[in-house]
């Protein structure tokens, strides 16, 4: 009853973490990370997979091993994050509520980006 629970949380994780790809509100990382802890829980092949996949098999690996991310990937991460909350926060038509929920969700990204290891 629960093993279709987890493969059921590790999709709907992978899929987030997809759209994390091209979200920046979407973390890519955590949720590839929730994804394998839960296709560990459920299934070795799928867990297997998610690990060769060439997209978050590296990030799973350094996580799982070294408690890592890699220094391009958090360059890109804070990058992506810059880029795509800078734009609306500067140029869009929103409230100052809003702005400033996107700022404080911005740089608690990144603080938790930054504060993680670079290296093994």
């Amino acid at each position: 009853m629960v093993r279709p629970l987890y493969i059921a949380a590790g999709w709907l994780c992978l899929g987030l973490g997809f759209l994390g790809i091209f979200l920046p509100l979407l973390p890519t990382t955590p949720f590839a990370l929730l994804a394998a802890f839960c296709f560990s829980r459920s299934s070795t092949r799928l867990y297997r997979w998610l690990l060769a996949q060439q997209t978050f098999g590296p990030i799973i690996r350094d996580w799982n091993q070294h408690g890592v991310i890699q220094p391009h990937i958090k360059w890109l991460s804070i990058v992506m994050i810059l880029l795509m909350i800078g734009y609306p926060v500067c140029f869009g038509p929103l409230s100052l509520g809003i702005k400033l929920v996107l700022i404080i969700i911005a740089v608690g990204v990144i603080s938790f980006i930054i504060s993680r290891p670079s290296q093994r």
